[in-house]
């Protein structure tokens, strides 16, 4: 298969060209987080999806994946409640189109040193291979990042397995926004968050791999 880690070779025979990954990546979001919020469980924008809503709440164009987390709870919900459930959506393309809700066994191990286990789901396009990552947000009772004398002590730290921490304050309340015209939420310090994982150029730098910015029309050329 000539396909990269960004494809399910269960599902991938080749990488799409650029164009076309868009328009599926666009149907991925858009249905999972229509399927999220049927089935009521809270998931949000994290990582380079963040990113890409901060400029224009639009997938950026050299993405390849999408990355959301949920819960705890959220996760642990799925798994005993819709593992490896099929999510038929018959409005799009001629056909229409499934994608498979697909719980890694592992989800509840929690340790850092578990790395080949890092995401705990995925949203999968069963016509493409092209998936969303789904990450679990844990209760971090080992983080030395805030000292136990501070007020923000370490019960109100939360984790991944791929070792991203957080304050629960920087995460909770969720924003309600739109993400590719479909509802969707975002972390509540979003602003520190992006600064946090790319710095600072990464919210200002209208030219990277190839595309522009384009102010007026609020889209990467």
């Amino acid at each position: 298969l000539q396909v990269n880690v960004h494809y399910d070779g269960r599902f991938a025979t080749l990488s799409l060209p650029e164009a076309e990954r868009i328009i599926h990546l666009r149907h991925l979001i858009r249905t999972y987080l229509s399927t999220m919020e049927e089935i009521g469980v809270d998931t949000w924008l994290m990582h380079g999806s963040l990113l890409g809503w901060y400029w224009n709440q639009r997938i950026m164009p050299w993405d390849t994946d999408i990355d959301v987390q949920v819960s705890e709870p959220g996760i642990r919900y799925l798994a005993h409640y819709y593992n490896m459930t099929v999510h038929h959506f018959p409005d799009i393309d001629i056909d229409g189109k499934k994608y498979l809700l697909e719980i890694n066994p592992h989800y509840a191990n929690a340790s850092h040193l578990d790395t080949h286990n890092l995401i705990d789901a995925r949203w999968i396009d069963t016509s493409t291979g092209l998936f969303i990552d789904i990450t679990a947000l844990r209760r971090d009772y080992t983080s030395t990042t805030i000292s136990s004398s501070s007020p923000s002590s370490v019960e109100n730290m939360l984790t991944t397995k791929a070792r991203h921490t957080y304050l629960s304050t920087s995460i909770y309340p969720l924003r309600r926004t739109t993400f590719e015209s479909a509802p969707a939420k975002i972390p509540y310090s979003y602003v520190e968050i992006l600064r946090g994982e790319y710095g600072d150029r990464a919210l200002t730098r209208t030219r990277f791999l190839g595309h522009r910015f384009d102010g007026e029309r609020k889209e990467w050329v």
